[in-house]
């Protein structure tokens, strides 16, 4: 079995400072994919993650089978 190696794609998100300092991003093509930070940094990081998530639950239901991420 041959696995396919994922090509990088940008994406465009919003980041917003909250009252309470945290940093809430979500990105702008995927709206579901929402995530936060207590600093830009984490944030940027974290939605790097989320986006991922939502993507291959998108594919899982798109191929109508469980997938699982392997980095080879």
């Amino acid at each position: 079995m041959r696995l396919r190696r994922e090509m990088s794609e940008t994406y465009h998100v919003t980041l917003k400072k909250g009252e309470d300092g945290w940093y809430v991003v979500q990105c702008v093509e995927i709206p579901a994919a929402i995530s936060q930070g207590r600093t830009k940094e984490e944030a940027l990081a974290n939605i790097r993650e989320a986006i991922s998530l939502v993507l291959e639950e998108l594919r899982s239901k798109a191929l109508g089978v469980e997938t699982v991420e392997v980095t080879v």
